[in-house]
């Protein structure tokens, strides 16, 4: 069996109390580093042992070790700060939260490895195939736009971009050479520029769209195109998940063509959970050989949903990619920050079992 599965995930998954407490601690100075590294080591055996009891072959930390799903990247990487991002989650009540970016200040610098401490544990720690996150490129621009690089070092966003993407590539090589054989590229500014408001906002700030999107793609192009054979990788694209909010709206066609016809991963994970997403006839676009799983079931809600209903939905998006070329999973992560969504750990458990209940009913 190889990746991407027919029954996956994101990534993500709830922090558990003990967890947060293990934070909080050692941000008071109340528990020191080694105190902090043992709790995370019990939180990711816990999830772990979770994947694999409801019969999952992708196996993640948890991103337990991290504040959000780009956090490490600033503590691996001279030249990022944090600061205030340019745009805002929201939910269905109007209820809207503020959130961080990353402003650049100097050349980029990778340190030490991203996440080789996380793949070595996981490698470790589970038999069946450790799956490695990273936040795509333009995570490190798209949030403040032009304001966020540092023009005495960087002109251009071009120029910016392909010392991010050599950062990556070195990466990906020391994963590879660690072991990683799954490797998942996380890509919210490309949803975000399916949603009109989006767009115009970042025409407002002097940004052409598509040629945005043009940059991203030639960005995570350059992050994987040195990858080994040997490690199958994934796009993941979301339209933002903080506390069961969203960053955006509206269907895939306006990137899709671009998108799914120019990058060059072995799998697309498309977020399909809700009508914010659009339908399916954007897949139309993905090219032969390339798998997609259908993020069908919701990591925003506790809703459990009707397993008929997803079988449904499968055989729907079909009729565009063939079905030996889909897979099911969640539509994002439970937790894209510490905060995790507002659902249980209980609730996880079962979306997660029920996304592998409807693998096997579809593809056995």
């Amino acid at each position: 069996m190889t990746p991407p599965f027919r029954a996956d995930h994101v990534g993500s998954l709830l922090r558990p109390v003990a967890l947060k407490a293990a934070f909080r601690a050692h941000g008071t100075g109340e528990l020191d580093d080694d105190g902090l590294r043992a709790a995370q080591d019990h939180a990711v055996r816990a999830v772990v042992a979770l994947q694999e009891e409801v019969g999952l072959h992708s196996i993640t930390d948890g991103e337990l070790r991290r504040g959000s799903y780009w956090s490490h990247v600033l503590e691996a990487v001279v030249g990022l700060t944090p600061e205030p991002a340019a745009f805002e989650f929201r939910d269905a009540s109007g209820d809207v939260m503020a959130f961080t970016g990353t402003q650049n200040r100097g050349r980029l610098r990778r340190t030490r490895s991203i996440s080789g401490d996380e793949l070595d544990f996981l490698l470790r720690t589970t038999v069946e195939t450790a799956k490695v996150t990273l936040p795509a490129p333009s995570t490190m621009h798209f949030w403040r736009g032009p304001e966020s690089i540092d023009r005495t070092v960087y002109p251009t966003l071009a120029e910016f971009l392909d010392d991010l993407a050599a950062i990556y590539q070195a990466e990906i090589a020391d994963l590879a050479s660690s072991g990683a054989r799954y490797v998942q590229l996380d890509e919210v500014a490309a949803a975000m520029l399916c949603d009109d408001d989006v767009r115009a906002a970042v025409l407002a700030r002097g940004e052409d769209p598509e040629e945005l999107l043009r940059a991203y793609i030639a960005a995570s192009n350059d992050a994987l195109g040195q990858r080994p054979a040997s490690v199958t990788a994934a796009l993941h694209v979301c339209r933002g998940n903080y506390k069961g909010h969203w960053l955006a709206t509206g269907g895939y066609e306006p990137i899709a063509e671009a998108l799914f016809g120019s990058l060059a991963v072995d799998a697309f994970f498309l977020e399909f959970d809700s009508e914010r997403a659009g339908g399916f006839e954007p897949l139309r676009y993905v090219p032969d050989g390339v798998g997609v799983v259908l993020g069908l079931v919701s990591s925003k809600s506790p809703e459990l949903e009707d397993a008929d209903d997803l079988v449904r939905r499968i055989e729907e998006a079909s009729a565009l990619v063939p079905v030996d070329r889909l897979g099911i999973s969640p539509q994002c992560g439970f937790a894209s920050t510490a905060g995790g969504n507002p659902l249980t750990e209980d609730d996880e458990r079962r979306k997660l079992a029920l996304v592998v209940e409807v693998a096997d009913r579809v593809w056995g």
